[in-house]
């Protein structure tokens, strides 16, 4: 039976599930990562997909205020949701791509006042 989201973390417990789904989600922000798990036919796998639909509840308050990079984070999960995505990110081409618009946004977002 699925499970929802684990909760946030509070003052006084951390739990261990939402430290490793936060640390792995984290990890979608860098596009060679993204390479990797291309690399490595994980994307191949359903249950693998099925996680990353699973991991879409970052999107929410609770949770995605514990993104340290949320736009390229976000960005990167959302475009994991599609099977073209998953096979086009194995390209060097389409990686260094994603890390200039990557760049470029964190610059865009550093000049706003």
């Amino acid at each position: 039976m699925a499970t929802g989201p684990p909760p946030p973390p509070t003052a006084d417990l951390f739990h261990t599930r939402f430290e490793i789904e936060c640390e792995f989600v984290s990890c979608l922000a860098n596009p060679y990562y993204l390479q990797y798990l291309a690399a490595e036919k994980y994307f191949d796998d359903p249950r693998f997909v099925r996680y990353l639909r699973y991991l879409l509840y970052w999107r929410e308050p609770p949770y995605l205020q514990y993104l340290s990079w949320p736009g390229p984070t976000l960005r990167h999960l959302e475009l994991l949701q599609t099977a073209a995505f998953r096979q086009a990110i194995i390209s060097p081409e389409v990686v260094a791509r994603m890390e200039r618009e990557d760049i470029q946004a964190a610059f865009r977002w550093q000049q706003q006042p």
